[in-house]
């Protein structure tokens, strides 16, 4: 049997925080099909944090996009030959790494048609992206990458945060609290800032407020500890690690994010989710997975909606009516 023949597997995803969440199932999945194989992981630098002392991975390489990011891929090719692959499963549609699949020498060489060097690939799947009459998830597009393995389709993300990542977060967990990301990497996939100010005003006084971010974020959420009217308010955005955000997310009473990568974050921890949605909607296939998990989003349908599949640095038409004529009401009806 060919999976017998698997020794050691190099899945690559170098995107953002939210698409290595994403591609956790894969892992699961090349675990169950090929048990006695090695697996590596290959994400860009600065985000291997989120994998680290992952029980079914050997090695994660990462890639330093920043300084030097040809001579590093050059490097990161030669490392990925030496290493004698029997199988790589690229989740990009990229030619940078449709070329590191391509030169592996691995004789499985599995990814998405959209990339320039599928060509070269053994195994080529379409990437399809869902819509309202035919909705895909991402990580089931992922999940059609293993070759040679039946079953074991579950979407859900999977994270192992270390016992010493809760053990950080313990001491904010003394109380019922929630956990708000107010920020994001597009403008048009934010909720505006006003409006989380007014949502915070609206939670109990007993139920501790904790604003999660990264050290990027701090501008937005000290304007929002400075205009907010909570008393159990916490910022926390720049002080946690990766692991110990989903640590902290697991434990909360709701976590209340926009289409963004803490989403996935409380997906692989299948914590309560409440996720908003502005220029974005979810049948693209990046929506919550928890068992516990709502959608936010302007009721009536609006003509520019949605406007793109990532987000824009400010809204195409000048109104961001996707977002300011959303109902606050429906993130009252989520708290716990």
């Amino acid at each position: 049997m060919i999976n017998n023949k698997i020794k050691n597997i190099l899945i690559i995803q170098t995107a953002s925080i939210g698409d290595v969440v994403l591609a956790t199932p894969v892992i699961e999945k090349a675990r169950n099909a090929f048990p006695a194989a090695a697996i590596d992981f290959m994400v860009k630098d600065g985000v291997q944090d989120l994998l680290t002392g992952h029980p079914h991975l050997h090695n994660i390489i990462a890639w330093n996009k920043k300084e030097h990011k040809y001579q590093n891929l050059a490097e990161i090719i030669r490392y990925v030959r030496s290493s004698r692959y029997d199988m790589v499963i690229n989740l990009q549609r990229f030619f940078a790494t449709g070329l590191v699949t391509f030169l592996s020498g691995a004789r499985i060489r599995s990814g998405f048609s959209k990339n320039p060097l599928s060509l070269f690939y053994t195994h080529r799947t379409r990437h399809r992206i869902g819509d309202t009459s035919s909705p895909l998830h991402e990580t089931k597009r992922n999940l059609k990458l293993v070759p040679f393995a039946e079953g074991g389709n579950n979407p859900r993300p999977l994270l192992y945060p270390a016992k010493k990542a809760f053990a950080k977060v313990s001491q904010y967990k003394t109380s019922h609290y929630i956990c708000i990301a107010p920020a994001s990497l597009w403008y048009t996939k934010q909720y505006p800032k006003e409006r989380w100010i007014d949502f915070i005003g609206k939670v109990p006084e007993s139920t501790r407020v904790i604003l999660l971010g990264s050290a990027e974020d701090q501008t937005l959420t000290a304007a929002i500890m400075k205009e907010a009217s909570h008393a159990e308010l916490l910022d926390l955005s720049g002080q946690l690690s990766l692991q110990e955000s989903a640590a902290l997310i697991r434990d909360a009473a709701m976590t209340y994010v926009n289409d963004s990568a803490v989403m996935h974050l409380a997906s692989a921890m299948n914590a309560p989710v409440t996720a908003v949605f502005c220029s974005t909607v979810p049948t693209f296939g990046f929506g919550p997975l928890s068992d516990n998990s709502a959608v936010v989003e302007k009721e009536e349908p609006l003509y520019c909606r949605p406007c793109g599949l990532h987000g824009y640095n400010k809204c195409p038409e000048g109104h961001f009516k996707c977002a300011y004529d959303i109902d606050n009401k429906a993130l009252e009806n989520r708290l716990p």
